[in-house]
């Protein structure tokens, strides 16, 4: 049997009750790391947990909202108190606002930017003296195919994505010389259920999932375990030499400027 990659490391995660950071945090704990989950939604980060103490690994919930400071400071303070350290974060706590610029609060948007990014300036502002203790030190932003182009009806959201990708460059280089890698990954369509979300807002979800599935090369949609692979990648030696990368897991869906699985 092969070594575990993450074994005798603590990882935190954010956004981990359900989607892309349950995935997330599943695969690291299997790979050996103690992982700390941080979600506003205490049952489903309950469940979590519990689901990866069931198969033997080790995790820690803690209910915060990583919008605000205090909270993403305690919880911090927790994790240390439960496990000496932090060797790896990942930033995936993120939500979307389906709605014209026009129709936004000024409320609406502040709350767009804060959980997808200004939970990351917080997050990294109170692990980052941890992280610098740490030899295996990493940090995974998520970002999305969403950080390079424009999509219709959620202006907040893009652009929240757009500076997620931009944030890790400056992060990768302001923490290069402490040994802490940074990067981000750009999901595409994925199966979640901010995505089914998303799509609920349309006016036929139905045809909205056929047209979506139909603009991905690979004819299918992306799973959390996908974009967990691709973390597990950047959080252990086998990627020892990249930083300050935008890794897109999109299932060819930037490849093309138009594609169309249905007219092949």
């Amino acid at each position: 049997m092969s070594a575990k990659r993450l074994q005798g490391r603590t990882a935190l995660i954010t956004g981990a009750g359900s989607g892309i950071g349950q995935g997330i945090a599943e695969l690291f704990a299997a790979e050996g790391a103690r992982v700390a989950l941080l979600d506003l939604d205490e049952a489903k980060g309950l469940l979590t947990a519990a689901r990866i103490r069931d198969a033997g690994g080790e995790a820690l919930f803690i209910r915060a909202d990583v919008s605000v400071e205090a909270e993403v400071r305690g919880a911090v303070d927790a994790i240390v108190g439960a496990y000496g350290g932090i060797d790896h974060l990942v930033n995936n706590a993120g939500i979307v606002l389906v709605k014209p610029l026009e129709e936004c609060t000024e409320a609406e948007w502040d709350q767009v930017m804060a959980v997808n990014l200004k939970s990351i300036f917080l997050t990294v502002k109170h692990t980052i003296r941890l992280l610098k203790q740490s030899a295996n030190a990493t940090i995974v932003n998520i970002g999305s195919v969403s950080s390079f182009v424009g999509q219709g009806h959620t202006p907040s959201y893009v652009a929240s994505k757009g500076a997620v990708m931009m944030l890790t460059k400056a992060l990768a280089l302001d923490y290069a010389r402490a040994g802490i890698r940074v990067n981000c990954i750009c999901p595409g369509i994925t199966d979640t259920p901010l995505f089914r979300f998303h799509v609920s807002k349309t006016a036929n979800p139905k045809a909205t999932l056929e047209s979506r599935a139909a603009r991905v090369p690979l004819g299918r949609f992306l799973t959390p375990r996908d974009i967990a692979k691709a973390a597990l990648y950047l959080s252990t030696d086998d990627s020892s030499g990249i930083t300050g990368i935008a890794h897109l897991v999109d299932a060819g869906y930037l490849a093309a400027a138009e594609w169309d699985n249905r007219q092949i």
